[in-house]
C-alpha cells in the first residue's frame, strides 16, 4: 500500500522579477526519504528548500503538508536575534526538561551552549541552528549545507545521527562522502527543472552525464532538421509558395524551439599559473613548536615539503592547523626550531574567512583596485597572468554576469564569494598555494574543476579541509593533528590516513581484586641508536651543502632581479644573454645540490 507523502509541491512557479526560478514544479517527499538536493551554485537549491519549509511563498502553485507532520529547516544564515545565548536559541522550542537534547548535540557538534549570541562566530551560530533542528526531531528535516564549519569529527558524528534517524530529510551539501553515505534518492535542479532519481548521490554523476548526452543528441538532430528545412526554403519556396506555407511555418516553429532551449551553464574557466619554478626544496621545518599561554599547540615537529607536494592538514577545529601553516609560510614565528624556505617562492592564499574580500565594495572594484592586479591608468582592466584583461570578461570566466559587476561583495552567495576569491588568486602567478577550507559552498562541478586544476598545477599546495573526498582526490600526504600537540605525517589522503592510523589505546580493564597478581612484564630495553650510514666524506658533504644551496639561491635572486628589468634586453642584449645563461647554470646546480642533500639526508636516516 502506497504511503501518503509528508510534503507535496504542485505546479510551483516562482520568479524574482526576472526569469522564472521554477515553473510548473511538482515533487513529493515520502516518509523515510533520504534525499540529496543538488545543482549548480545559483540554480535555486536554497530557494526551493525555503519553499518546502514555507518561508518563501511561490507566485503560483500549492505546498501541502498533512496535519500532524512537522517540518524543520536549518538555513545557512540563522537569525538568533532575541536570544541571549546559543543554548537559549537551540532549546527555544523544547518542552521543559528536554534541554538534554541540546546538550547532546552541543557535545557532538562542539559548540558552547552558554556562549552569548553577541560574541558567537558564524560557524557557532550555524552549529546552534543544527543542534536546534536535531533536538526538535521533526518528521522532515531540511538541511542547507549542514557540514560547513564542522570539523571531520563533528561531520562523522552528524553522519551517524542522520543514519540512525527515522525522520525523512533533504540535504544540500558539497561534501560528496557525506552525501554518498546518507542519501537514497536525488533531486537535481537544472535550468529551472527538478528531476528525481530513486538512487543516492553515488549514482548522480553517471545519471547527469546520461541526461546531458541525450540532450546533446536531441539538439544535434534538431539542428540537422533545421538546416535541411532551411535549405529547402531557400531553394524551392519561390516555386511552391502557395502550397507550402505550412512547411514554412513548421520551420519557424523549429527555430523557435531551438531558441527556447536553455543552454547548460558551462564550467568556470579557471586556470592556475605556477609562475617561476621554485627550488626542489620548498619548506624545511625542523623541531618547530608553538604555545599560546598554557596551551600547547604544537610539540617539536619536522616537515619537509618538496616542489609538487600536496600536503593536507586535518584535525578538529581549533587544534592549530591554520597556525601550523602560518608558521610554515613565515607569517608567524615558531617558539622553537626553524623554518627554511626554498628559492623563488611566490605565495597565494585562499583563507576560509574570505578576509581578502571587502564586503562593502563592488566586484568590479574588488578586482581593479588591487595594486597587484590593476593595469596602470585603466579602471576597467586587470592584469591576468601577465596580460591585461577587461574586468567583465575575466569575471565572466568565473560565471559572473554583467548585472553583478557593480553589486557589493556582501550580496554574493557563499559559493560566489569563493569563486571571486579564486578569480583574484588565479590572476597572479604563484608556485606555493595555501588553501584553507576551499570547498565550502562550492558546487560539485566547480569542485571537480578545482581538483583537475590542482592536479595539473606545477607548484606546491598546502591544504586545510574537512572534505574527506576532496582530500582523497588531491593530497599526496596528510598531516594529522588530533589535539594533543602532536602532528603525525601519513602518506596519501584521508582514507590512507584512516587506514594507517594506529588505534587509540583502549582503557585499562578494571582490576579483579580476587585474581592472582599478574606477573610484572619487564619494560622493553630502549632501542640502540641507529648507526649513520654515511662515510666521513659524505658527512662532511652533508654539512657543507646547506651553505652551497644558500649561496646559489642568493645568486639566483640577484640574477632574477637583474633580468626583471624589461629594458635590459634592448639596452644590453649581450649582458642579458650572459645573465640568462648564468641563471640557468645556477638553477641546474641548485637542483643538483638539493637532490644530493635529500639523498644524503635519507641515507643518514
Amino acid at each position: 500500500m502506497a504511503r501518503a507523502p509528508i510534503l507535496q509541491l504542485t505546479e510551483i512557479s516562482l520568479t524574482f522579477g526576472g526569469d522564472p526560478v521554477f515553473d510548473g514544479l511538482n515533487l513529493t517527499v515520502q516518509p523515510g526519504d533520504r534525499v540529496a538536493l543538488v545543482g549548480r551554485n545559483g540554480s535555486g537549491k536554497s530557494t526551493l528548500m525555503k519553499v518546502m519549509a514555507g518561508l518563501v511563498e511561490p507566485d503560483r502553485g500549492e505546498v501541502v503538508t498533512p496535519a500532524g507532520i512537522s517540518v524543520g529547516y536549518m538555513e545557512q544564515d540563522p537569525d538568533l536575534s532575541g536570544f541571549a545565548t546559543l543554548g537559549d536559541f537551540a532549546s527555544a522550542a523544547l518542552e521543559p526538561g528536554e534541554g538534554y537534547r541540546v546538550e547532546m548535540s552541543a557535545e557532538g557538534l562542539k559548540f558552547d551552549a552558554a556562549r552569548p549570541v553577541a560574541t558567537a562566530s558564524g560557524g557557532e551560530r550555524r552549529r546552534a541552528a543544527l543542534a536546534r533542528l536535531l533536538a526538535e526531531a521533526p518528521d522532515l528535516m531540511l538541511l542547507d549545507e549542514p557540514t560547513n564549519h564542522l570539523d571531520i569529527e563533528a561531520i562523522g558524528w552528524l553522519e551517524d545521527q542522520l543514519s540512525q534517524t527515522r525522520a525523512a530529510f533533504v540535504l544540500i551539501s558539497h561534501d560528496r562522502a557525506f552525501l554518498r553515505a546518507l542519501t537514497r534518492a536525488t533531486l537535481w535542479i537544472d535550468r529551472g527543472a527538478v528531476r528525481r532519481q530513486e538512487k543516492g548521490f553515488e549514482a548522480f554523476e553517471a545519471w547527469r552525464e546520461t541526461v546531458w548526452a541525450a540532450e546533446d543528441e536531441a539538439r544535434h538532430k534538431l539542428d540537422r532538421k533545421i538546416k535541411a528545412e532551411a535549405r529547402w526554403a531557400v531553394e524551392g519556396i519561390s516555386a511552391r509558395r502557395k502550397r507550402n506555407q505550412g512547411r514554412v511555418r513548421a520551420l519557424q516553429a523549429l527555430r523557435a524551439e531551438r531558441a527556447a532551449q536553455i543552454r547548460r551553464q558551462g564550467a568556470a574557466a579557471m586556470e592556475l599559473d605556477a609562475g617561476p619554478q621554485s627550488g626542489k626544496r620548498v619548506i624545511e621545518a625542523r623541531e618547530i613548536s608553538k604555545r599560546f599561554g598554557e596551551r600547547g599547540i604544537l610539540k617539536p615537529f619536522d616537515l619537509r615539503v618538496l616542489r609538487g607536494d600536496r600536503v593536507a592538514f586535518v584535525g578538529p577545529n581549533g587544534v592549530g592547523k591554520t597556525t601550523l601553516i602560518k608558521m610554515l609560510t613565515g607569517e608567524i614565528a615558531p617558539d622553537t626550531g626553524s623554518v627554511t624556505h626554498g628559492t623563488n617562492l611566490e605565495l597565494a592564499v585562499f583563507d576560509q574567512t574570505r578576509s581578502a574580500l571587502n564586503p562593502d565594495i563592488s566586484l568590479w572594484d574588488a578586482m581593479t583596485t588591487d595594486p597587484s592586479m590593476a593595469v596602470s591608468g585603466r579602471s576597467d582592466q586587470v592584469m591576468v597572468r601577465g596580460a591585461p584583461r577587461h574586468v567583465v570578461g575575466y569575471l565572466k570566466d568565473f560565471l559572473f554576469d554583467e548585472a553583478q559587476m557593480r553589486a557589493p561583495v556582501r550580496s554574493l552567495s557563499g559559493g560566489e564569494k569563493a569563486r571571486l576569491l579564486l578569480a583574484r588568486i588565479m590572476a597572479k602567478p604563484s608556485n606555493l598555494l595555501v588553501l584553507d577550507e576551499p570547498t565550502n559552498d562550492l558546487d560539485v562541478e566547480t569542485l571537480d574543476l578545482l581538483q583537475d586544476i590542482l592536479g595539473e598545477y606545477d607548484g606546491t599546495v598546502l591544504l586545510v579541509s574537512h572534505d574527506r573526498d576532496f582530500i582523497d582526490r588531491v593530497a599526496t600526504s596528510t598531516v594529522a593533528m588530533e589535539g594533543d600537540g602532536r602532528a603525525v605525517i601519513y602518506p596519501g589522503g584521508w582514507s590512507d590516513y584512516r587506514a594507517q592510523r594506529p588505534e587509540r589505546e583502549a582503557p585499562a580493564a578494571p582490576r579483579n581484586p580476587t585474581a592472582a597478581p599478574a606477573q610484572a612484564t619487564p619494560a622493553p630495553a630502549p632501542p640502540k641508536p641507529a648507526k649513520s650510514g654515511l662515510s666521513f666524506t659524505e658527512k662532511h658533504r652533508l654539512e657543507e651543502l646547506p651553505a652551497i644551496i644558500a649561496r646559489l639561491e642568493a645568486e639566483i635572486a640577484k640574477l632574477s632581479e637583474f633580468l626583471s628589468d624589461a629594458e635590459i634586453y634592448s639596452r644590453a642584449p649581450a649582458k642579458a644573454q650572459k645573465a640568462s645563461e648564468a641563471m640557468r647554470e645556477r638553477q641546474e646546480a641548485l637542483e643538483a645540490a638539493e637532490d644530493e642533500w635529500l639523498a644524503l639526508e635519507e641515507k643518514a636516516g
